[in-house]
């Protein structure tokens, strides 16, 4: 009897854990990001992930009680990635645009942002003068449409990364770098970022950035925008803003 027994329990031990393995791998959710973007994402120097998108995205996976699993993605291949299924979802600082949303689906905004320009402190530097000057971008993004359609007469160089951006115009090889208000605002409150101020208001605003998944995942953006009203109702969103921003960056 002892012995039927201790197979039984030993039975119902493996099967309990079974399941619960496969629910654990049912209830992954794997997240592109670039890790090259503070402070929205970024890689520190021990490799581990950070910045405004990342504590998002974990917030996000609390609330929708999934397990987050970060992939970090050029930045030019993120699209294309995430329609090979290296990831779930983009959640990188995405800008939604109509060209995008051909491409993939997106969540509701989780955020909404403005583009400015960043110069040294002594410069004159303005977005009506911006003839003969060198403006820094980082390629593929909106500032680079921009800076391209609006600004024929400057040079605009365009880099991988913001970080390659951010380099040259402490080196003085730019005139100024046009670009998302957080990333230049995260930049200016550093060491690095300590040559430079924001150079005007906003040359562009109301630039809403969403969660892309693919264009067919239409549970998982439902999925992703009550998780996201609930995090914006119990406080969590405040918390995370509040971390990196002295202001509200959720916009109206």
């Amino acid at each position: 009897m002892r012995t039927f027994t201790r197979i039984a329990l030993a039975a119902t031990a493996v099967l309990a854990l079974a399941a619960g393995s496969a629910q654990a791998q049912e209830t992954v959710l794997k997240i592109g990001t670039e890790g090259a973007y503070p402070p929205m994402n970024n890689l520190t120097s021990s490799g581990e992930l950070e910045g405004f998108d990342i504590d998002i995205a974990k917030a996000l996976c609390d609330e929708m009680k999934v397990k987050c699993e970060f992939v970090t993605q050029d930045w030019d291949g993120i699209i294309p990635a995430l329609q090979a299924k290296k990831f779930d979802a983009v959640i990188a600082s995405m800008s939604i645009t109509p060209e995008r949303q051909e491409q993939v689906a997106f969540s509701n905004p989780y955020y909404t942002n403005s583009l400015v320009f960043v110069a040294p402190k002594e410069s004159k530097f303005s977005a009506e003068t911006t003839d003969g000057t060198t403006i820094g971008v980082q390629q593929g993004t909106i500032a680079a449409d921009f800076a391209e359609k609006t600004y024929p007469g400057a040079d605009v160089k365009a880099y991988p990364t913001q970080v390659e951006a951010y380099t040259d115009l402490s080196n003085g090889r730019l005139d100024a770098v046009l670009a998302d208000f957080g990333p230049q605002y995260g930049w200016l409150k550093g060491a690095d970022g300590a040559c430079c101020d924001i150079k005007g208001g906003p040359v562009a605003s109301d630039d809403k950035i969403g969660i892309a998944v693919r264009k067919d995942d239409t549970e998982l953006v439902n999925k992703l925008n009550a998780a996201l009203d609930a995090i914006r109702a119990n406080g969590k969103y405040k918390e995370v803003n509040d971390k990196y921003f002295s202001f509200d960056v959720f916009g109206g």
